[in-house]
């Protein structure tokens, strides 16, 4: 795979190696200073130590802090405003299909006003959109977008902080410190699915619902204790056009054992892993993919 090419209906979840008490600090004194476009709600993931299931994933040596939801195209587009006012795009960090796609999340460079916003969208108000997650995100992409949060988001550093040597392969490595990352996909896993109650014991649900049943498709949740996920279900889309995608944490009742949401399905979520050669790893399933893409195995 090139990782110069846009990967459609990818969405990346960011991670911070911060230990837990010393990053809650560090956030509430950084909102308290500083006029952040963009906050990135964390939760935390603990035993560390804890032991890998059958498949060998899930075991991670620190504690360390997850994205609660995936990124969303109001985030997205916060960045790209604060990188590229001019909108020339010079590090391909906007792909056009956001917006000419039906199936995107509708970001567009409006050069009326000069800037990205959701101005293209096929339908509904700018508020509807923005709480969808971004699509259409390179690994690339997703490694400047940490790169900007780790540098505070003020000076537009795309190319330094987390990350060195981006779009280089070979080179290209997170540095000691990241403030915020993409996770490795044994954080990823780990995240998903391991029972954060049974402390270093390898005890792991099937989903990442907190559950080993298939998750259901009822958004509303009204009638039963949480285990729904974006899914779809032979031909059918749980929802159709224009948004394919739940908005974020739509399916409240149904977050992983660690307090994340839409690790399953909605969209698939890079990780850091190299799998083979170029390839860069994605797990979760997606709005377009069937149940057994959210399995853990």
């Amino acid at each position: 795979m090139n990782f110069k090419s846009r990967r459609p209906l990818r969405a990346e979840r960011l991670g911070s190696r911060t230990l837990m008490a010393v990053a809650a600090v560090a956030a509430a004194t950084l909102l308290a200073s500083t006029a952040q476009a963009v906050i990135i709600d964390m939760v935390p993931v603990g035993n560390p130590g804890n032991d890998p299931d059958t498949t060998g994933y899930g075991s991670v040596a620190a504690p360390y802090l997850i994205g609660k939801y995936e990124v969303t195209a109001g985030q997205y587009r916060d960045f790209l405003n604060a990188v590229d006012p001019s909108g020339t795009n010079s590090l391909n960090l906007y792909n056009a299909s956001m917006n000419s796609s039906s199936y995107g999340c509708q970001i567009t460079w409006n050069s009326g006003s000069a800037n990205y916003d959701f101005s293209g969208r096929p339908s509904g108000t700018e508020a509807d959109w923005m709480n969808h997650p971004v699509n259409y995100v390179s690994f690339w992409d997703a490694a400047r977008f940490a790169n900007w949060l780790h540098n505070d988001q003020g000076n537009g550093d795309t190319e330094n902080g987390a990350y060195h040597d981006i779009g280089n392969q070979t080179l290209f490595g997170r540095n000691a410190g990241a403030r915020f990352f993409i996770p490795t996909e044994d954080e990823w896993y780990k995240a998903a699915y391991h029972d954060k109650n049974a402390g270093l014991a390898a005890t792991y649900f099937n989903y990442p619902t907190s559950n080993d049943s298939e998750p259901g498709r009822d958004m509303s949740e009204a009638t039963n204790s949480g285990n729904n996920a974006n899914y779809r279900d032979g031909g059918d889309f749980l929802i159709g056009s224009p948004y394919y995608r739940t908005e974020v944490g739509e399916f409240e009742l149904s977050g992983s054992p660690y307090g994340t949401f839409d690790q399953g399905g909605n969209l698939g979520e890079w990780n850091e892993t190299v799998i083979a050669g170029s390839k860069r790893g994605i797990r979760g399933g997606g709005w377009y993919l069937d149940s057994d893409i959210l399995h853990a195995s």
